[in-house]
């Protein structure tokens, strides 16, 4: 069979260590979900994941397709494994990537990553990640308060979901090596988000809301929140909301932790 060579249109790197793998399995929660891969590539992560459970692969480049369709062509016949040859991005615009609760594994291409991983936390029906990237993104997912890392998108994540930096994969577990190092990152939802009685964000788009406040607050990351919000909002009004939770008008939104802009964001949403 002729070698597949990565096109880095797609940002292609394919995973072929076999520890790195396992390690991987060994790190996805345990339930009845419905299991989905995102850019299978040449479907070693893929032949694993069989063992597990059955599953859906996304992939957009159609010489992978024709690849994993012969690869797996007895798992497709069997139904054990559903390949869509498609953009995944365009799917999450449509709507889920599954029509019941699932968990997404995925080698992501560095320059889509965060999109995916911001796209899934919206999809209701994602319950958990265990994502590779780039691990400078990986520490803006899990960064904690008062460290320069910790932007909107830590906040964002960890607002309603347990996120954890797992380990790093050297360039050498992949053909072609990439430049930079990549990280093993695990997000999953908390169940007061997903099924509980009384949701953090009791829809989609009360979520969407709490991005756009994020935005805001992050406008200028070296300015002060009030600075920021005050783009907005009433500066006093602003600087009377961080002296109710004791903080200090001088704060900047780094250093204000996910409960607190959570807070600020509820009473700001109400007025």
């Amino acid at each position: 069979m002729k070698k597949i060579e990565a096109k880095k249109r797609f940002g292609q790197n394919f995973l072929k260590d076999m520890s790195v793998l396992n390690k991987i399995i060994q790190s996805m929660p345990k339930n009845n979900f419905k299991l989905v891969e995102i850019g299978p590539g040449l479907g070693d992560l893929t032949q694993i994941l069989l063992r597990v459970k059955p599953l859906r692969a996304y992939e957009v480049d159609r010489d992978l397709c024709v690849h994993l369709r012969k690869k797996f062509r007895k798992e497709i016949e069997e139904e054990k494994l559903r390949l869509e040859q498609t953009d995944v991005l365009e799917c999450f615009d449509k709507g889920s990537l599954e029509n019941e609760p699932y968990d997404l594994v995925a080698n992501l291409p560095y320059y889509i990553a965060t999109k995916i991983i911001l796209e899934a936390l919206e999809d209701e029906n994602c319950n958990s990640m265990i994502v590779m990237l780039q691990k400078e993104v990986a520490l803006k997912f899990s960064a904690r308060v008062k460290t320069k890392e910790f932007t909107s998108l830590a906040i964002l994540s960890q607002s309603i979901a347990d996120v954890e930096l797992l380990f790093d994969v050297p360039s050498s577990s992949f053909e072609p090596a990439p430049k930079v190092t990549s990280s093993i990152l695990k997000i999953v939802k908390r169940r007061e988000f997903i099924l509980g009685d009384k949701p953090l964000f009791k829809t989609v788009k009360s979520f969407i809301g709490f991005k756009k406040y994020l935005k805001i607050s992050y406008s200028s990351p070296r300015k002060t929140w009030v600075k920021n919000i005050s783009s907005i909002y009433d500066r006093d009004f602003a600087k009377k909301l961080l002296d109710d939770i004791d903080i200090s008008a001088n704060t900047r939104p780094h250093e204000i932790s996910v409960a607190n802009h959570l807070n600020l964001y509820e009473k700001i949403s109400k007025r």
